[in-house]
């Protein structure tokens, strides 16, 4: 069984891998609206250059969110309060680290 940190640095790859992704995948809807007519309202095509736009930065700002928890999470574990809930201080269960290894709060904390 991996270790957090390797769950976690694992997890840092594969987000940054993503990021390269949908930062390309954003380029290419740039670089294609930009050739293209951008009268959204009266080009047929100009719906879905917007719609896809706009589901690109939504993927690319959950990832980099991704990405800034994982960073914080390997922060906690250098600094030794990974596993420590920020809210009431108390231990984070194994079963929700094991789940979500970034995480910051307990179950309790967690849902109020």
């Amino acid at each position: 069984m991996a270790t957090a940190k390797e769950r976690l640095l694992a997890d840092r790859e594969d987000t940054l891998e993503l990021v390269a992704s949908l930062s390309a995948d954003w380029d290419g809807v740039v670089n294609a609206s930009a050739q293209a007519n951008v009268d959204d309202e009266h080009d047929p095509e100009g719906a879905t250059i917007a719609f896809e736009r706009s589901r690109i930065e939504a993927s690319l700002t959950r990832a980099r969110d991704r990405l800034a928890d994982i960073d914080d999470a390997l922060r906690r574990l250098d600094d030794g309060t990974y596993g420590v809930c920020e809210q009431c201080g108390g231990t984070i269960a194994a079963e929700r680290l094991q789940a979500r290894p970034f995480a910051r709060t307990c179950f309790a904390c967690a849902s109020n």
